[in-house]
């Protein structure tokens, strides 16, 4: 038995538009859905710059934190000889609400030095030299040695939130000057067990 509907259901195309709405649209004064709050303390172009920024801070690995991310809005803000208003406590978490390429993540820590490893040139290149040397010295395999290392900083336990790409899943390694104290666990096992 199929529901009973009320008469508020119909379909919109019936419902009646209040004249005064008309007048509004005719005067020009646009929907408020498709307007832009009064209350946004950056214009649109600026919101654009920052967002630009942001997203060049991530893909150089140094990901801005929220409160960096505020005091920019505040440096935008006091622009020309308007009044300095500083943006609000939660303005940046409404800010990449707004920004669908934003996103708010939490990082980890990662060492500038143990970045530059990451570079697939300089793998291949380590590949090749044992490569190279197990030919040379005729190295068996049962010879061969796997080892696993792992590393952390000294003093810095704690991760923060960081403002990144919203493509991106998971924690975001935000680069950390290579002047830490670093302590390595190192993990090894033979070929045959």
């Amino acid at each position: 038995m199929p529901p009973i509907r009320s008469r508020s259901s119909k379909n919109s195309t019936e419902q009646e538009v209040p004249e005064a709405t008309l007048r509004r649209r005719l005067r020009g004064v646009q929907n408020r859905a498709n307007s832009r709050a009064n209350s946004h303390k950056l214009t649109e172009l600026e919101e654009q710059s920052l967002e630009k920024w942001i997203l060049s801070m991530d893909l150089r690995g140094a990901a801005p934190r929220p409160a960096t991310v505020r005091e920019m809005a505040n440096l935008l803000e006091k622009r020309g000889s308007s009044p300095v208003l500083s943006v609000g406590e939660n303005w940046v978490t409404k800010f990449v609400k707004r920004r669908p390429l934003l996103s708010s993540r939490f990082s980890k820590r990662y060492n500038y030095e143990r970045a530059k490893y990451k570079d697939p040139k300089i793998i291949k290149e380590w590949f090749n030299l044992v490569q190279k040397t197990i030919l040379q010295f005729g190295i068996d395999p049962d010879d061969v040695y796997n080892f696993d290392e792992t590393g952390f900083a000294m003093g810095l336990t704690a991760t923060t939130k960081v403002i990144t790409r919203s493509e991106y899943y998971g924690r975001r390694a935000l680069l950390q000057p290579g002047n830490r104290e670093w302590v390595t666990a190192i993990e090894c096992i033979n070929a045959t067990g």
